[in-house]
């Protein structure tokens, strides 16, 4: 497993870089919910951004480590706490509704789930292989304390529950990019029902 990429800080960027970095990773943001990843070079969003290529080239080694940087900021931004009673399904459909308010970035994030199965994309690999894993350690925990309060029926395994929900809801979310009244929660709803002692 490759090193996450190197952090600003670690770059040796000053305070007033790393501020310039944000600046343009927040207006990097603004153009991904607005168009998504669609016909995107360092050269087009550096002009849509307002800054050089070069200057891009400096924050972001590549156009890859900046698909990744602005999901995670865009991630960060739109965080909400989560009840601990929430199932998993309760809980994608949470995150589902969030990310249909900004179709660009559900758009992003399924560029980055397919540039991971590329070889010569590590980058994307790194972050969504690592997301994964996080996300199934987190959801069968989830499911795990679902079981044992008796929400959740105990015949299934947590792990093979937390995979098969975020497969569910990444599949769905791709299915609503190209058919925008597919009813997510709706479905995951038929998913919760399964899972119900």
């Amino acid at each position: 497993m490759t090193a996450e990429p190197a952090s600003p800080e670690s770059r040796g960027v000053s305070p007033k870089g790393i501020a310039r970095r944000q600046e343009i990773l927040d207006r990097a943001i603004e153009v991904f919910a607005r168009r998504g990843s669609d016909r995107t070079s360092l050269r087009a969003i550096a002009s849509e951004v307002g800054v050089t290529h070069a200057a891009l080239r400096h924050y972001f080694g590549s156009l890859e480590e900046l698909l990744v940087e602005v999901y995670r900021e865009s991630q960060r931004e739109r965080a909400v706490p989560l009840a601990s009673e929430m199932t998993p399904t309760e809980l994608m459909r949470l995150s589902a509704e969030r990310n249909r308010e900004i179709p660009g970035l559900v758009q992003l994030y399924s560029t980055l789930v397919a540039a991971a199965l590329e070889d010569d994309r590590p980058v994307a690999r790194e972050f969504v292989s690592t997301r994964f894993a996080r996300l199934r350690e987190e959801l069968s925990t989830r499911v795990r304390e679902n079981q044992a309060q008796g929400r959740m029926r105990v015949d299934v395994d947590a792990d093979d529950v937390a995979a098969l929900v975020i497969a569910a809801s990444d599949g769905l979310q791709s299915q609503w990019l190209l058919e925008p009244s597919l009813d997510h929660a709706r479905i995951l709803a038929v998913l919760e029902r399964l899972l119900a002692p």
